[in-house]
């Protein structure tokens, strides 16, 4: 393994996944110089994220992805090894709405970062893209090697993206990068000091199903009961955010070390469906939820699980959080210290 005395640029590192990559990267030796924006984060997360680190060198910069000359003068200052892209727009049905600011934000910003470490020689990057850029499953589990048909303007966001990544390695061959796909990030850091926050009303069905636990919302739609499942519910592969992180450290470490470009699921192989998920949130809160059966959304598939083989045999990964009571009890007690400590 390479030595980890190395400063790594991570975008949107104050955001949900990132932030939690960020302790990752500062336990496991790394310098995490974090760039964001706050246009969807908060500053206190820094020093929540310092504090879980041990007080680590961890650098901050205010700025935006797609403001190349920031981005270079921040290259120059930090000395950077390789770069971790969160940063991006991720609200699926916000993009439905304002597909322009999507596209100018998320593929404009990547082009304008990768412009940026080009000119200063930075070849690495580990790339947050998502298994969206599936769209509807032809065969289950989906494989990397599936059909890439995404249907909204996030998703093709994620696949531009990952075109640019392809075609820049092409032309530039000292130039690598990992794109890791997955479904839902859920959790929390075991902590409590750092977890999801969305602003407005969560797309997820984690983050919902806890603030309904807590309080902070009155009920929950379970949307379909009689899909081809067990219990008639969607099914869907869940990744506590904690393994999420460690893939993204581990696939920085293969890139390190002399791995090829790749892309590659993030995920267990299996999921759980909306009513396992609703009976934990209910075990473990102690609480009854009150729940609104609706009809079918359409285009909502009944199975979504990622076929998870080539992450393990490729950067060694395993996850450690896959218990459904544990994930449940994390999201659980991050929004219950949400109730009392809100973000600043």
């Amino acid at each position: 393994m390479p030595s980890r005395q190395a400063t790594v640029l991570v975008t949107g590192g104050l955001g949900y996944i990132g932030s939690h990559t960020s302790v990752v990267l500062a336990g496991a030796g790394y310098r995490p110089a974090i760039v964001d924006n706050l246009s969807n984060s908060k500053a206190s997360v820094l020093a929540r994220i310092r504090s879980l680190a041990g007080n680590a060198d961890i650098a901050f910069h205010q700025a935006d992805v797609r403001d190349r000359a920031a981005i270079e003068k921040i290259l120059a200052e930090e000395r950077i090894d390789a770069v971790l892209h969160f940063a991006g727009l991720k609200a699926v049905g916000e993009s439905v709405e304002k597909p322009l600011l999507y596209y100018e934000n998320n593929v404009g910003g990547t082009i304008a970062l990768l412009s940026a470490i080009a000119s200063k020689g930075v070849r690495r990057m580990v790339f947050s893209s998502s298994a969206t850029v599936y769209g509807e499953p032809e065969r289950l589990p989906l494989t990397e090697e599936h059909p890439l048909r995404p249907v909204n303007p996030y998703a093709k966001n994620k696949l531009i993206v990952e075109h640019i990544l392809a075609d820049h390695a092409a032309a530039d061959p000292a130039f690598r990068y990992a794109a890791l796909r997955y479904f839902h990030p859920i959790g929390a850091h075991p902590s409590g000091r750092i977890g999801e926050d969305p602003s407005g009303i969560p797309n997820n069905l984690v983050p919902y199903v806890a603030q309904v636990a807590v309080g902070r919302r009155p009920s929950l739609r379970v949307w379909g009961k009689d899909y081809p499942t067990p219990d008639g519910t969607g099914v869907r592969d869940y990744i506590h955010v904690e393994d999420l992180a460690d893939a993204h450290l581990k696939a920085l470490d293969y890139l390190r070390g002399g791995g090829d470009s790749v892309t590659l699921n993030c995920g267990y192989g299996n999921g759980f469906s909306v009513r396992e998920v609703l009976a934990m949130v209910e075990k473990i809160s102690g609480r009854k939820l009150n729940t609104i059966q609706a009809a079918r959304r359409a285009g909502d598939p009944p199975v979504l699980v990622a076929h998870a083989k080539r992450v393990r045999s490729t950067l060694g990964w395993s996850p450690h959080h896959d218990d459904l009571a544990e994930i449940v009890r994390s999201a659980y007690a991050w929004e219950q210290k949400l109730m009392v400590e809100p973000w600043k």
